[in-house]
């Protein structure tokens, strides 16, 4: 047998172990995006009457809804305060469970507990801690003398704590992640660093976090994603009110295609929430990735 014939029949033979993943992927993930874009230049069908070519009418009708903007700067809002907060958090939890601490099993559990947690059931638990007048927020406020406040009701204040909800959920989560890689780091470093006398925030400035980098590049791309997508508990804490104020994208997409069956215009919406999400994780991936120190 040839080597040209050896290496045709293993590629052939690669290719055929690939195809299962490959008509999943496809089928799952690529020809649903292309059918959306697809979709996105027709109206929406209404009974026997087929959807007709519109071109770039449901973007232009996009681009003067009061109501998408509204939500883009929510969304854009829930972003900011979200990934910094909730990597932060999960890193500050990290370091700390990575010591030789007493509790140190309890302490990582009840920081992931949330984590698997379902969403619905942990926008129940928030919902007892803002309701007005008998939840245990308005307990402890109270308590301080504080006068009574609507948190989920009022606008000043709906969308930040729908915030605080998906940050407490989502920083188990990234925890976990910096866990795993504080644990694979030389105990080496720490001794040498010990031994030159450098303190434990000069020891982490310098040597931990650039060897998390890579990590960190991983849970920003990860936080970034859930930030426009995470929408579940808006269906039980605000349902995207009042007036809009805790309407994010994804909730607003989901009120365009199924509370007001307007499929057509919500592919478009869906269109550009894909090619946001794209072109931030391309640029994850290609400009911070060079600023990413591997070991």
């Amino acid at each position: 047998m040839t080597s040209g014939s050896h290496s045709s029949r293993q590629a052939v033979h690669a290719w055929l172990m690939l195809l299962p993943a490959l008509v999943l992927l496809v089928s799952f993930t690529h020809w649903p995006a292309v059918s959306t874009l697809f979709d996105s230049f027709f109206s929406t069908p209404k009974g026997a009457r087929p959807g007709v070519w519109v071109g770039l009418e449901n973007y232009e009708v996009m681009a003067g809804d009061p109501v998408f903007w509204k939500a883009v700067r929510n969304n854009l809002a829930f972003a900011a305060a979200t990934i910094p907060f909730s990597i932060g958090l999960a890193l500050a939890m990290a370091l700390w469970v990575n010591e030789r601490i007493a509790g140190r099993a309890f302490l990582r559990m009840a920081y992931f507990t949330p984590t698997v947690l379902p969403m619905i059931a942990v926008a129940n638990i928030w919902l007892f801690f803002y309701t007005p007048q008998y939840g245990l927020l308005e307990q402890i406020t109270g308590a301080l003398g504080l006068p009574s406040h609507n948190w989920l009701g009022s606008p000043s204040t709906a969308l930040g704590a729908v915030t605080v909800v998906a940050i407490w959920k989502e920083a188990g989560f990234f925890m976990i992640f910096y866990l795993a890689a504080l644990q694979t780091m030389n105990p080496s470093l720490r001794e040498a660093a010990a031994i030159e006398g450098a303190s434990r925030w000069y020891f982490f400035r310098r040597v931990q976090w650039p060897l998390l980098m890579p990590t960190t590049l991983f849970v920003l791309v990860n936080a970034f994603i859930n930030a426009f997508r995470m929408v579940d508990h808006l269906f039980v804490l605000t349902r995207g009110g009042p007036d809009n104020a805790s309407t994010l994208l994804l909730y607003h997409l989901y009120e365009v295609g199924f509370s007001f069956w307007d499929t057509a215009y919500a592919s478009a919406i869906t269109v550009v929430l894909i090619v946001v999400l794209a072109g931030i994780a391309l640029f994850q991936f290609f400009v911070l990735d060079k600023k990413t120190h591997y070991q």
